[in-house]
């Protein structure tokens, strides 16, 4: 049975960890708020941008840039995983990393060649491990201020190598913000450009106004979109960003009510053994009175 003293010391170990665990909430809360309103900001400007490249892509044809023109048989696929540099976030991480496990093992039953490039170190050191192919990784950017010249830099690469047909299909694995407590892990195809879905039209919805292209639309779209996969993976980047800070806000708070109910139950453990020991110490006292009366 624990003495005193071990009870003692664990409700200090336990106490001093919660102080950690609080520090983390709180700075992690303080992360959301900023990365939040980054994305939120952003999700507008990514909207409309799909929908003026919708409306140019409609108009030029799958055969107005090779970056739309799907392959005839695909043999080579990447994979942009985005997951954080840090722990201690719940199962943020393993839950991405299962979603990239689940479609790597769909990929390779088909015959399909596999390579990743990787923002975080989480979803770079599971790589690794699993023995992938890894063609370019980028630490330290996710859970911190970056800007859109991240998006562009590795962006135009992916873009290049697709050209040159390293890759016949991109995909982004990315986390979409939900809320503080749901983050959904989400595979999103980003070359070559999948056709954007447009609703039938209905005849109380609202009126959209045709775009008015100068120049033509193929000459735009030469433009456009290298900057479409440029804007998907800075959206995913804000994502992955955004509910980082989340799961780990979410992940220090519940590991704060771990550590109050530990210190709850250790207490009423500490009190338990105390009682004990001082009614032995009362029935010493009792039973050496009791031997001198006699």
């Amino acid at each position: 049975m624990a003495t005193l003293k071990d009870v003692q010391n664990k409700i200090s170990a336990v106490k001093k960890t919660m102080q950690i665990t609080k520090a983390m909430n709180m700075v992690a809360a303080s992360k959301l708020r900023g990365a939040q309103a980054k994305m939120e900001a952003f999700r507008p400007y990514a909207v409309k941008f799909a929908e003026v490249l919708g409306s140019l892509a409609e108009k030029a044809g799958t055969e107005a840039s090779p970056l739309l023109t799907p392959s005839d048989q695909v043999e080579k696929i990447n994979i942009i995983l985005c997951t954080a540099d840090r722990g201690l976030c719940g199962g943020f991480n393993s839950s991405l990393v299962e979603r990239a496990n689940s479609f790597v093992e769909e990929k390779l039953g088909q015959n399909i060649e596999v390579s990743f490039t990787n923002f975080g170190k989480k979803g770079r050191d599971h790589c690794r491990k699993r023995g992938y192919t890894i063609n370019g990784e980028h630490l330290g950017i996710i859970g911190g201020n970056f800007d859109f010249s991240v998006a562009t830099v590795s962006g135009r690469q992916i873009v290049d190598e697709f050209l040159n047909g390293k890759y016949d299909e991109v995909y982004i694995i990315y986390p979409e913000f939900i809320s503080v407590v749901r983050q959904i892990p989400l595979l999103k195809q980003i070359l070559p450009i999948p056709p954007i879905e447009v609703a039938e039209k209905e005849t109380d919805a609202p009126y959209l106004a045709e775009h008015i292209c100068e120049p033509s639309p193929e000459e735009l779209l030469r433009d456009l979109l290298p900057t479409s996969v440029y804007v998907q993976i800075y959206s995913a980047l804000l994502e992955t960003s955004t509910s980082e800070h989340a799961a780990r806000m979410t992940a220090m708070d519940n590991a704060t009510n771990a550590c109050t109910d530990m210190i709850e139950n250790l207490t009423l453990a500490y009190n338990k053994a105390r009682q004990a020991a001082i009614t032995a110490d009362l029935m010493d006292i009792v039973g050496g009175a009791e031997a001198l009366k006699g």
